[in-house]
């Protein structure tokens, strides 16, 4: 009799836990998955908060129907009078918005591939109203409506440098969007920001590899490497070995770091600096010391 029982008894108990919490309420509340909160921390949270019996049954679920992988990130309306089978679809068809990540250093069209990739926003869309805040679209990780135009991104990413930049100096943006290209660790923002300023400080030209990369890069290589001497000859404001001076306009969009860097190098009497295999930065005073270091480190 009790092996007959407790089986019973255990499938009423699984079969219960699959009803809603509060059938009579159907208020809904937004209900936020962080990107890469796993299915535990998830089923956690919603027995916690209320949507769910059993957190435990909610992995049951998800492991039945073979969803564990594909919950989404972002933001969900749910209710209690919502059954755990449903919910359990909303997580994974029903976001209102999505995680994105940009990281440091990247051009408007590389945000908008990583937007093409995530959303339904048109790159080419993107691309015309971000261009002109280049160098102002803070890198950093957003939940962004799944409703939200082109022009919708571009505000929040304007909106959250303005409050997170130590700075709104373009000429101090357009600097940090050139240490940001150049110095791939993070001890070398500060030397090569001291290179930049003694540089524009003495009427040198920059030669900033990273201005020609972003005069000539397109689609699957947007900062093209080993630059040629037809390349670093090309007729451009933004060629820094033709052009004395700042570039027009930022060629990428820096982190705080990078600002940072930019608003108070390191005093220094640097005026060279070349990068070697593994992407540290070696620095010379004159031009005789930095062709040694060219000999030392560029074998």
């Amino acid at each position: 009799m009790l092996l007959l029982v407790l089986p019973v008894a255990t499938y009423g108990w699984y079969r219960w836990q699959l009803t809603p919490v509060n059938q009579k309420n159907a208020e809904e509340t937004i209900f936020v998955v962080p990107q890469g909160q796993n299915a535990t921390a998830i089923g956690k949270r919603l027995q916690q908060e209320g949507f769910i019996k059993s957190s435990l049954v909610f992995k049951l679920v998800l492991n039945r129907l073979g969803y564990e992988s594909r919950l989404q990130a972002g933001s969900f309306r749910l209710s209690q009078s919502m059954d755990l089978n449903t919910i359990v679809e909303s997580l994974t068809h029903g976001s209102l918005d999505f995680w994105i990540t940009f990281r440091e250093g990247l051009r408007v069209e590389e945000y908008a591939e990583i937007l093409a990739e995530k959303s339904d926003i048109d790159a080419i869309e993107f691309i015309l109203a971000a261009k002109p805040f280049e160098g102002q679209l803070f890198p950093d990780t957003y939940l962004i409506p799944q409703t939200a135009s082109p022009q919708d991104v571009v505000d929040i990413l304007v909106f959250t440098f303005e409050r997170k930049s130590p700075t709104q100096d373009q000429d101090t943006i357009i600097i940090a969007s050139l240490i940001e290209r150049e110095a791939r660790h993070v001890q070398d923002r500060l030397l090569v920001s001291s290179v930049l300023h003694n540089r524009l400080n003495l009427g040198m030209a920059l030669q900033i590899d990273a201005t020609v990369q972003y005069v000539i890069g397109e689609k699957d290589d947007w900062w093209p490497n080993n630059l040629t001497r037809e390349q670093l000859a090309i007729k451009s404001p933004y060629n820094t070995y033709l052009n004395a001076g700042l570039p027009p306009q930022p060629i990428a969009n820096p982190g705080s770091d990078s600002l940072e860097a930019a608003l108070n190098p390191a005093e220094t009497d640097y005026l060279y600096y070349l990068s070697d295999s593994a992407g540290f930065n070696h620095y010379a005073t004159d031009l005789e010391g930095h062709n040694q270091n060219i000999v030392e480190f560029l074998k």
